[in-house]
């Protein structure tokens, strides 16, 4: 489970199992787990973030769409 980044309170992971899904990112804060799209941002899965965190991750996203991006292909494409 590769960390790619940590920003704030969140940590934004791969899950070596992803393998063959579109590229996505977990992030995950103490017990709370969410799946997010890359491009475009979307929520695939929440377990336990509230609404306003979600708005504070799709942004955090956003901004670092190119650097997730390339952390995946250089993950999964090798």
């Amino acid at each position: 489970m590769p960390t790619v980044f940590q920003e704030g309170q969140y940590t934004f992971i791969f899950f070596s199992s992803d393998r063959g899904e579109p590229p996505h990112i977990h992030v995950k804060h103490e017990h709370r787990i969410a799946k997010f799209w890359i491009a475009p941002t979307m929520l695939a899965k929440n377990k336990g973030f509230a609404s306003n965190e979600l708005n504070q991750i799709v942004h955090i996203i956003e901004r670092n769409e190119t650097r997730l991006l390339e952390a995946w292909h250089e993950y999964f494409d090798s």
